[in-house]
């Protein structure tokens, strides 16, 4: 297995609002976590790094798990506990006042992903010939398309798009979506924000990351095309590869 991490802040905003990286707790389990800020003069990219950061420490500390469930409930739990970091920075930082961050979690346990996150950055599983986008954005849009009001594509190009359902930070109690599904050697686990997803589409994607290339090559061909193609958001993506795994806990 081999992690990348990389954000850049695109060709248009001042500031970078999205924050992340891979981060290995006391057994060498891996978590990777993407989060995307939002709101007031650089209060997004305060919401990003203080629920990463939150995240971060508790990993690091934590030892190894071996059960998926356990995963799932300890990551919605750390989760909810930056939810009110977040709340309490916010009070207590006029300037901050509404800010939040999406947030998408995603560590291995054997040979499953466990995955948590709230708001509109994604999960997508790739194999050579597929890709699957496993998270459902919280989005207003979204919403309309589970509805069945419009479809797929009519969203890409909706005039609310960018609203939020759901995001950490914004509310005193948050709802977190968990999943767990398994992985296949040679297939890979994009995590990124939608400065990446709302300039390249899901064959876009696939195209480069299934192309024989190292890791770090995927992953700045994809900041470099969201760039090409106007850069007006930040831009942050870790991708994860899998090869045959080493020992049952998740650890390489």
């Amino acid at each position: 297995m081999h992690a990348v991490f990389k954000t850049d802040k695109g060709k248009i905003r001042e500031a970078n609002e999205d924050f992340g990286g891979v981060f290995y707790n006391t057994d060498r389990q891996l978590l990777a976590i993407v989060a995307d800020g939002m709101g007031g003069h650089q209060a997004g990219d305060v919401a990003s790094r203080l629920a990463v950061e939150k995240l971060k420490e508790y990993w690091e500390a934590a030892l190894a798990f071996k059960d998926s469930e356990e995963l799932e409930v300890w990551l919605e739990t750390v989760i909810k506990e930056a939810n009110d970091v977040l709340k309490e920075h916010a009070q207590n930082n006029t300037e901050c006042k509404g800010m939040g961050t999406t947030l998408i979690a995603a560590t291995i346990l054997g040979e499953q992903i466990v995955v948590a996150h709230i708001g509109d950055s994604r999960l997508y599983h790739i194999t050579e010939e597929t890709i699957e986008q496993k998270t459902e954005d919280h989005s207003f849009v979204n919403e309309l398309v589970l509805q069945g009001q419009i479809t797929k594509e009519e969203a890409e190009s909706h005039p609310r798009k960018n609203v939020l359902t759901r995001a950490l930070g914004t509310e005193d109690e948050v709802s977190v979506d968990t999943l767990t599904y398994p992985w296949q050697s040679g297939s890979y686990c994009l995590l990124c924000t939608d400065g990446l997803t709302n300039k390249l589409s899901d064959g876009d994607i696939l195209d480069i990351v299934s192309k024989n290339e190292t890791e770090e090559e995927k992953v700045d061909k994809l900041l470099n095309e969201a760039n090409h193609r106007g850069g007006e958001d930040n831009i942050t993506v870790a991708l994860i590869s899998f090869t045959d795994v080493e020992s049952g806990d998740g650890t390489w």
